[in-house]
């Protein structure tokens, strides 16, 4: 269980919470995008974040819950700069107006933090007609990402500081289909399966790390990219899973993170000096770790990049 797992070279554990990873550090001038900071582990990211200083902006699907937790936030810390922005990463259409928007505002962008995500849904088609958690979970964040790069590239030129690009993932990476990413069967409704399918899509996030901190790299530009697995937390991603829900709900102050913990790994790459310059790497516990073979494959990897650009057109 993660409670037994001791302090890494980092100097940090699974114990290890979100405040602790960033104590003493100045975030103040920075701008952080955090999608899905509405609740879970994003809300913790978002709180962290502009506790350090940051200019958090938050993309969340419900506007509402989102306003709520901008104003929590501020209650908390008054000074705090923390702005709400829609998006719904299941609509390319909502994703592409959330970045022309932000792009519009002449705000820059030093970190990206691509945390939203669904697990083990029953079959569904996203509004662009592709499988929801692969929708949800990758493709929605890499258009993303492509539509924010050239602000970050600005961004890290005029500013001088390296910007940082993090990919929540998550260990069931190690449980997708037997080939890793189904290039020809995205949409194949008979061959879904709900867990396998979601550790296709977190399998993704790792390859699209890698992918871009290798073009990032090839072409000089001062930006990091990479993944994270943020542990087993007590969040709402169970929902779909009644059975599971409930041993959560039962067994989760006991045997899981709490979001302070789960929202730690995140915050440590995005702040603490210790990565600067670290790229296209796998982190959990605020440590570096190892992907499967199929996380570090390269071909795979670029493969999705192009298989994802059309899908995205």
């Amino acid at each position: 269980m993660w409670f037994f797992r001791g302090k890494g070279p980092s100097g940090f554990s699974s114990s290890s919470t979100a405040e602790e990873v960033t104590q003493g550090i100045d975030a103040t001038g920075l701008t952080a995008i955090v999608t899905g900071a509405s609740s879970g582990i994003g809300t913790e990211t978002a709180r962290v974040l502009a506790l350090r200083g940051a200019h958090v902006v938050m993309a969340v699907r419900n506007v509402a819950a989102g306003k709520d937790v901008r104003e929590a936030i501020v209650k908390q810390f008054p000074t705090a700069k923390v702005d709400t922005m829609e998006m719904d990463l299941t609509s390319l259409s909502s994703v592409r107006k959330f970045a022309s928007d932000f792009n519009s505002s002449g705000l820059p962008l030093n970190i990206l933090i691509n945390n939203a995500g669904v697990m083990a849904t029953p079959f569904l088609l996203s509004k662009d007609k592709i499988e929801l958690q692969f929708a949800t979970n990758h493709a929605g964040h890499f258009l993303l990402t492509n539509l924010l790069l050239d602000t970050m590239k600005k961004t890290a030129r005029k500013s001088s500081k390296q910007g940082r690009i993090v990919n929540v993932s998550s260990e069931a990476h190690r449980f997708p289909y037997p080939e890793g990413i189904r290039f020809d069967k995205i949409n194949d409704q008979a061959g879904y399966r709900s867990y396998l399918a979601y550790g296709q899509s977190k399998l993704a996030n790792i390859l699209h790390a890698n992918e871009l901190a290798r073009r990032l790299k090839e072409e000089g530009a001062d930006i990091t990219a990479n993944s994270l697995h943020p542990g087993v937390i007590a969040t709402n991603l169970f929902r779909y899973n009644s059975a599971i829900n409930g041993l959560v709900n039962v067994l989760g102050r006991a045997l899981l993170k709490n979001v302070q913990q789960g929202a730690a790994t995140t915050c440590y790459l995005a702040l603490h000096p210790q990565v600067k310059g670290v790229t296209g790497k796998y982190f959990a516990d605020s440590n570096l770790s190892k992907t499967t073979p199929q996380g570090q494959d390269v071909e795979m990897g670029k493969k999705l990049w192009d298989f994802t650009m059309d899908l995205t057109k």
